[in-house]
Formats: structure tokens, C-alpha cells, sequence
């Protein structure tokens, strides 16, 4: 019986991944990717986004657009029509508010573009 439970949940939960359309980043097959936090390149400036909490965004780019919770993870999606960035926080410390600590961007077409050009481009809206 508890293997049937199972087996129901695990079909249901296929048949919902389906509906998502878009708010899995495209690389990854998961929900949320884990991975190690990206630095900010020599000369390249974070904007404000990398280490900001989700309040920090909502004051940088407004209401997101996507707010995806999981339990490891939270991804916060902001748009302008022209770009999309995604922003992937995480709790660093225990008991801490989650921190980005990886992004990404594409732009509407969905080609990739470089996060802290979307990011420069929300900011400018």
C-alpha cells in the first residue's frame, strides 16, 4: 500500500513538472541548481546582487516576476520584457537569511546572455 502512495506521488509529481514551463533553469534538470557559489569576475561589478537577501532585490529590481521556494533553495526571477535574470539564494550560515549566491540571465528569446548586463538593464528600467 505504501509503495502504491508512492508510486502516485512520484506520477503526480511528473505530471506537475510539466506544467512548470520555464522556471527551471535550462541546464539543469533539477529544481534548483546546487552549486557552488560564482564569484564576481576581476572588473566585473555584482551590482548589488550577489550576497543580497531578497528584500535587497525587491528594493533593486522590484517585485520578482517568480518566487520559487524549495527547501534547500530559493530563486527569485525578475524581468523586463527584455531580459530575465535569475537569482539563486541560499542560507551560507545557519539560521541566516539566504543570500544569492549564484545568477543567471537569457534574454527573451531565450539565449543566454551575461547576468550582470541584465542586472545593469533592470536596474536602468
Amino acid at each position: 500500500m505504501r509503495g502504491a502512495r508512492l508510486g502516485l506521488a512520484w506520477a503526480a509529481g511528473l505530471a506537475l513538472a510539466g506544467c512548470g514551463g520555464g522556471l527551471v533553469p535550462p541546464r539543469s534538470a533539477g529544481s534548483v541548481p546546487v552549486q557552488s557559489p560564482r564569484a564576481a569576475q576581476p572588473g566585473q561589478v555584482s551590482h548589488g546582487v550577489l550576497g543580497a537577501d531578497a528584500r535587497a532585490l525587491t528594493r533593486l529590481f522590484g517585485e520578482p516576476r517568480l518566487d520559487i521556494r524549495d527547501p534547500a533553495a530559493r530563486k527569485l526571477q525578475f524581468s523586463d520584457g527584455r531580459c530575465i535574470l535569475d537569482a539563486y539564494l541560499y542560507v551560507q550560515q545557519a539560521r541566516k537569511e539566504p543570500v544569492v549566491t549564484y545568477a543567471e540571465a537569457r534574454r527573451s528569446d531565450g539565449t543566454q546572455m551575461d547576468w550582470v548586463a541584465c542586472a545593469t538593464q533592470l536596474r536602468a528600467r
